[in-house]
């Protein structure tokens, strides 16, 4: 499907350039976006605050779920020797921290996804606008993502040149580009920052590959 996708653009381009050939000069380039992430200022900043706030909620969790193993231990242990109502008691406390531990992981999860995209999406929009000011500047007929080509030159590769303008500008994330809706949003963001906490009880979410851009890839 995607490279059905890749070779519908390009024939679209093809058609677009021949038209435009006939009456200018054409110029080409591409950009790596998820490497302008990677690699631009504002995209390290934003990943390092997003693996500070990932280690400090696996602390948290570990943490949640150390009680839930210590209480399933107790009870595999000495549930047998117990009194009946002593027994029940700590499978229904045992029965309530598990679900409020599956629940906290699952909660969390959802709000780092919704972190790394918001903050993607910010950066995204700044490097657009960025992209944009160059290809008017240097008189580009289309700048394209590396992702939807099939090959391009390394002589057409303007990646460096958006990233050195974007880190130039010193300017807070966000702040150039157009809010969502302004012309169809940014793209979305894949959840890259998936909590691994080990053992058993850390499989209540499960993380598919994303092709998107991301500043946790």
């Amino acid at each position: 499907m995607a490279m059905r996708q890749r070779l519908i653009v390009l024939m679209v381009l093809v058609g677009m350039l021949s038209a435009v050939s006939a009456r200018a000069e054409v110029r080409l380039a591409y950009v790596d976006i998820q490497r302008a992430l990677n690699e631009c200022n504002a995209g390290k900043h934003a990943k390092v605050e997003i693996r500070g706030k990932v280690e400090q909620i696996t602390g948290k969790l570990k943490r949640q779920q150390a009680e839930v193993q210590s209480i399933q231990d107790e009870l595999q242990k000495k549930g047998m020797l117990m009194r009946a109502d002593q027994r029940q008691n700590l499978q229904d406390e045992y029965a309530t921290k598990l679900r409020d531990f599956q629940q906290n992981y699952k909660n969390v999860q959802e709000e780092l996804r919704q972190k790394d995209s918001e903050m993607t999406s910010a950066i995204v929009r700044d490097l657009a606008t960025v992209v944009r000011n160059i290809g008017e500047k240097d008189g580009y007929t289309m700048v394209m993502e590396k992702g939807q080509i099939l090959w391009g030159a390394p002589g057409i590769d303007i990646t460096d040149e958006v990233i050195r303008s974007y880190d130039a500008m010193h300017v807070p994330a966000g702040s150039l580009g157009e809010q969502p809706g302004a012309r169809g949003g940014a793209p979305r963001a894949g959840g890259g920052n998936e909590i691994n906490l080990g053992g058993p009880q850390s499989s209540f979410g499960s993380s598919t590959t994303q092709k998107r851009s991301s500043i946790s890839r």
